[in-house]
């Protein structure tokens, strides 16, 4: 745990009693402060006063004495509109925060060097930060990864020189973070998603660019710039004096790291160097995965790790559950757990790996549903439609893609089975990769992958992919 000592002797309200919100009320604590906890789940509230700490409706009680409101990044900070507890924090002048940025606190009060990694982007940036973090640790480091990827950041042990910390930040964490400043910062890519959380594409990619905006002096900010978004946002870094890598997996690039022919290569005028190979290694297939190997080669550069222990790390790199997952092999059939494919672009990932799929998708809908992916059409030879998004899926498949409305994940994955095993393709592939989110049928993605991948083992004939 990290103890937050910034709010010694004052009284914090913490709304928002999950698994980060917790951990604030026991950092907090631990360093000084007095937590008044709170939640609109009641058996959350319950929870933390069995904890020990003191809890109270903060819609009745006075701003007055509170030093800061700690919010969960589940709560909306502007959009749709705020939360009540942000309201009243503004009414009552009260600064509004999240965890990440109590640990950026700490940070600079006692070990503003120590290496902090901050990872964010659209799609990947889960399988980035946990690539980084192997990186770091074959390399040598104590590592400490937490963030989004699972484990709340004031939960991993404190900053110190020899210690990194490989966090991975959603919007919503980057929001309410003002003085977030990595010494390193990565930021992937960027392309439509959480517009319900940020009103506009434009706001959404102006709150990731904070994340590579704020790297501190003398650190760096690693971009990719295969898409527009992020190529403006390169060039506005630069104009600003920071240290910038940019990253391309389309194109070679005249200074930064780009991949070329399963190689990642670095440019610096007219110099080029191969930097590692990436051919051969399963959990990096695909051209997402090489930009997640590539944009995590860049930091782990920028930390000083040597090539020969960059390419070690990256062909001992396990992949990261529940995104590309080789679950089990029947005869012909490889079945493949991307559950973590939960909109069209992180989907486009999965397909474009694949030449012959049998593809269950769908889950509570978002924005654009996959009307994008109709370039990987050719590549499906059924598709296997659940949840919520099942008949809007269908309309845009249509005649061009065959497909069966399945309903449920079991359903789904009985049928695909069969299908791909009477295919007698050499490698049909049965392929979990949403496009949605898992909120109509499953609390979060986590679960409806190890339900994938239970259900799926369980199968007569499975094997485990070695």
């Amino acid at each position: 745990m990290i103890p937050v000592t910034s709010f010694a002797g004052k009284t914090v309200a913490v709304f928002g009693l999950g698994g980060s919100g917790l951990a604030s009320c026991h950092a907090l604590k631990a360093g000084g402060a007095e937590v008044i906890a709170a939640d609109d789940d009641a058996d959350n509230v319950v929870r933390a006063a069995q904890a020990g700490f003191a809890t109270a409706d903060l819609r009745a009680v006075s701003w007055a004495n509170f030093a800061v409101l700690i919010l969960t990044p589940g709560a909306p900070l502007t959009h749709p509109a705020p939360h009540w507890s942000v309201l009243k924090a503004r009414e009552g002048g009260v600064e509004v925060i999240g965890d990440v940025e109590l640990f950026c606190r700490e940070r600079r009060r006692h070990a503003p060097n120590a290496p902090f990694v901050a990872i964010t982007g659209t799609n990947g940036k889960s399988t980035t930060t946990a690539l980084i973090a192997h990186l770091m640790k074959v390399a040598g480091y104590d590592t400490q990864m937490g963030g989004n990827i699972g484990t709340a950041i004031l939960s991993l042990e404190p900053p110190r020189m020899g210690r990194v910390h490989v966090i991975e930040m959603s919007s919503y964490q980057i929001d309410l973070a003002p003085s977030l400043d990595p010494s390193v910062g990565i930021l992937i890519n960027i392309s439509e998603d959480h517009i319900d959380r940020h009103g506009t594409l434009e706001h959404y990619a102006a709150v990731k660019e904070r994340l590579v905006a704020g790297v501190q002096q003398g650190g760096t900010a690693i971009v990719g710039v295969d898409d527009i978004w992020c190529r403006n946002i390169a060039d506005r870094l630069d104009r600003a004096g920071k240290r910038v890598v940019r990253i391309s997996v389309r194109n070679p690039l005249p200074d930064g790291l780009y991949v070329e022919h399963e190689t990642i290569v670095r440019a610096s005028g007219a110099a080029r160097s191969e930097i590692a190979r990436l051919g051969g290694i399963g959990s990096l297939r695909g051209l997402h995965n090489a930009q997640n190997a590539a944009c995590a080669s860049a930091c782990a550069l920028a930390i000083g790790v040597s090539t020969d222990v960059l390419q070690n790390g990256l062909r001992s790199f396990p992949g990261l559950a529940h995104r590309m997952e080789q679950v089990g092999r029947r005869g012909n059939v490889l079945f493949v757990n991307d559950s973590k494919g939960t909109n069209a672009d992180a989907a486009a990932h999965a397909l474009s790996s694949f030449a012959d799929i049998y593809w269950i998708a769908g889950g509570k809908p978002k924005a654009g549903g996959i009307t994008s992916l109709t370039e990987y059409f050719p590549r499906i030879r059924k598709a296997y439609l659940i949840g919520e998004a099942a008949a809007e899926f269908s309309g845009t498949l249509g005649d061009r893609v065959a497909h069966e409305m399945s309903g449920t994940l079991d359903v789904a994955i009985s049928s695909a089975a069969r299908d791909a095993e009477a295919s007698g393709l050499p490698e049909a592939v049965v392929l979990l990769s949403p496009a949605c989110a898992s909120f109509d049928q499953y609390r979060n993605f986590e679960i409806r992958g190890t339900a994938f991948r239970d259900i799926v083992q369980a199968l007569p004939g499975v094997k485990p992919v070695v």
